[in-house]
């Protein structure tokens, strides 16, 4: 039986070292070693591996008992009962053409089990991406809220002053309501995710998941070979299950030929009285020998012609999943390209809202600030910030499914 080995994505451009967090790489090993799907096509993958002992027989041995309830005579005497044994024989070639097709079938099956756990990784690299994301705009709603407090003092001390109206100061704090609202909103988000993470680990849904604290987009991408599509478990799994169509036309070739039978009859004969002759009473023993041949072999031509067919479907259904990853590829690719364009420009528009917030500070301490800037800017700067994550979230999603496509 082939090993069932583990696959690993190479993550070394994104991986880093972090205290006090899970490791994304160990929790995919975690996920791939629990996971109840994995487990399932790990299952089916022995249970069909099994059948080659079940095909590697010949057919029942045929036993027979008969009396004679009047009893033939014969030269040497009567005949009482008769005991026979036959066993039939495949053509030559047709056990080992069954353990042949049986063994192609758990090679298509074996293909379950690689992109199922490929699809796994991908799904726990992308969940942890979420939680990343929905962490990493935590942090930023509390520290606005932190700087929305700030300008809330100020505010205060300007309206004791008479530089600002009270107005003012009720608009800082509306805003800091619908910041904290925001951030118990991702709150519950986050623990919706983080069910769906363990359930992927398949572990208790309570157990924190520590992400790590923050990403930055590498500043080059690693190449990427397209040529490696071609061979992606999705495609070498139609490639598998060409090959048992062939498998299952060469033993529907072995089926059709004729099955020949080996057998013996042992008659018991009784000895003739009042007689002396030198076979008086012997008994018969008769090898036999008999040729099954299949006359009407409809059934054979058509299993043929339904192959034929089968093989023409696989060929049309693995050049569409063809198609469709070629297009995945291609979306990824440029979607990656479009979140390392973004978080460029959301850097340097975050740049310039710092710029903005310290000359409104510096205004503040000539006695001139205008709070309906401050909250614009405010404004602004968060949502430049959430851009950025989203940026971020998005490079890393898009370069799992590069790396679900073509490593």
């Amino acid at each position: 039986m082939k090993s069932i080995k583990t696959i690993f994505f190479l993550f070394p451009f994104f991986l880093s070292p972090f205290a006090n967090a899970q490791q994304l790489e160990m929790l995919i090993n975690e996920a791939l070693a629990n996971n109840p799907e994995i487990q399932k096509f790990e299952i089916q993958y022995k249970r069909v591996s099994e059948k080659v002992n079940e095909v590697n027989t010949f057919p029942n041995t045929e036993f027979g008992v008969g009396y004679f309830v009047s009893e033939p005579e014969t030269r040497t005497g009567s005949q009482r009962f008769k005991v026979s044994a036959k066993q039939m024989i495949p053509w030559f070639g047709t056990i080992s053409s069954r353990e042949d097709y049986i063994s192609a079938l758990a090679d298509t099956k074996y293909q379950d089990i690689v992109i199922a756990k490929r699809k796994l990784m991908a799904s726990v690299s992308q969940s942890y991406y979420d939680l990343y994301a929905n962490q990493a705009k935590q942090l930023v709603l509390s520290d606005n809220i932190k700087l929305l407090e700030t300008y809330e003092t100020m505010a205060l001390t300007s309206v004791e002053v008479g530089k600002a109206s009270a107005v003012d100061v009720l608009r800082l704090q509306m805003r800091q309501n619908d910041l904290q609202q925001l951030k118990d909103v991702l709150q519950q988000q986050f623990l919706t995710e983080q069910i769906n993470f363990n359930n992927l680990l398949n572990r208790d849904n309570t157990i924190e998941v520590s992400v790590i604290d923050s990403l930055t987009i590498p500043t080059e991408d690693f190449e990427i070979n397209t040529e490696n599509l071609s061979v992606h478990p999705e495609l070498v799994k139609f490639d598998k299950l060409y090959h048992s169509v062939e498998k299952s036309e060469l033993l529907n070739q072995k089926e059709s030929s004729p099955m020949i039978g080996f057998g013996l009859d042992y008659i018991n004969v009784s000895e003739r009285p009042d007689m002396n002759f030198a076979d008086n009473g012997k008994d018969i023993v008769m090898p036999m020998i008999s040729v099954s041949i299949p006359i009407f072999n409809k059934k054979y031509k058509s299993q043929t012609k339904q192959n034929e067919l089968e093989q023409q479907e696989i060929t049309a259904q693995k050049q569409e999943r063809l198609n469709t990853l070629e297009t995945l590829l291609s979306k990824a690719i440029n979607e990656r390209i479009s979140a390392r364009i973004s978080y460029a420009t959301q850097t340097k528009n975050l740049k310039q809202a710092k710029d903005a917030e310290e000359i409104l500070i510096k205004s503040y301490e000539t006695g001139t600030i205008d709070f309906n800037d401050v909250l614009d800017i405010q404004e602004l700067q968060l949502k430049f910030q959430i851009n950025q994550i989203e940026s971020i979230k998005s490079y890393f999603i898009q370069t799992t499914i590069i790396n679900y496509l073509i490593q």
